[in-house]
């Protein structure tokens, strides 16, 4: 490295993806991505069965009723690619939701950036980590059950509900041992129903934040390091 030169983190987000073709489409599922929600299982059995083999068989459902449960999927861990080539839809808004004790569910225009500003995820689909503790930070990977997170997910008091508001690209930014940046037109909803908007928002990924789900500086007390 030169003098005056920076050096830059290398950023990777761990995959696994398998496919399953049927004659409606393709279901693509990402497991690196899966928290096992199980909105796919509750929402269409007949297609997704983790007691079969192969567990997903895309040929069970009609491609609209498919792609309907498909989208429930909050981690962004299963997409259908459409015989026809018509694409999912993409969310008018960008929209995070809390979960008790649990990830931030994000729905948008999502772009998950890296420390040199390219886009190492698109999607429209996200969970982000709240714990700490995921192996596949800045993704929850499930390990928020395991490492013992508590946070009910509600927002204060002072926060009243908001309308939703026009989207646009979200850019997600992981700081170096630091919070999470979000830039982009945002509603962040908690468990209690109260709602919050902002352009700028700073989420704590440590899980130590005292102003839970916002940063408050708490990773540099805790000895964070991402």
């Amino acid at each position: 490295m030169r003098g005056g030169d920076k050096a830059v983190t290398i950023m990777t987000l761990a995959t696994k993806m398998h496919r399953y073709e049927g004659r409606g489409g393709t279901v693509a599922y990402d497991v690196k991505r899966c928290i096992h929600a199980a909105e796919c299982v509750r929402g269409l059995p007949a297609v997704f069965d983790p007691n079969a083999r192969p567990w997903i068989n895309p040929d069970g459902a009609d491609a609209a009723t498919l792609a309907a449960v498909v989208d429930r999927c909050p981690t962004g861990a299963l997409h259908v690619a459409h015989a026809d080539g018509v694409a999912e839809a993409e969310p008018a808004q960008n929209t995070a939701t809390l979960t008790a004790d649990g990830p931030t569910y994000l729905r948008g225009e999502l772009a998950l950036m890296a420390p040199d500003d390219s886009v190492m995820l698109r999607d429209t689909r996200m969970a982000l980590c709240r714990c700490g503790a995921s192996q596949n930070k800045p993704l929850c990977d499930g390990s928020h059950r395991k490492s013992g997170f508590r946070h009910d997910g509600a927002l204060q008091a002072g926060e009243a509900p908001v309308p939703p508001v026009a989207g646009g690209q979200l850019a997600i930014r992981a700081s170096s041992n630091g919070p999470l940046i979000v830039t982009g037109a945002l509603t962040l909803t908690g468990t209690n129903g109260r709602a919050a908007h902002a352009e700028t928002t700073f989420l704590c990924r440590c899980g130590a934040s005292g102003n839970k789900p916002y940063c408050d500086g708490s990773h540099r007390k805790i000895g964070f390091t991402a």
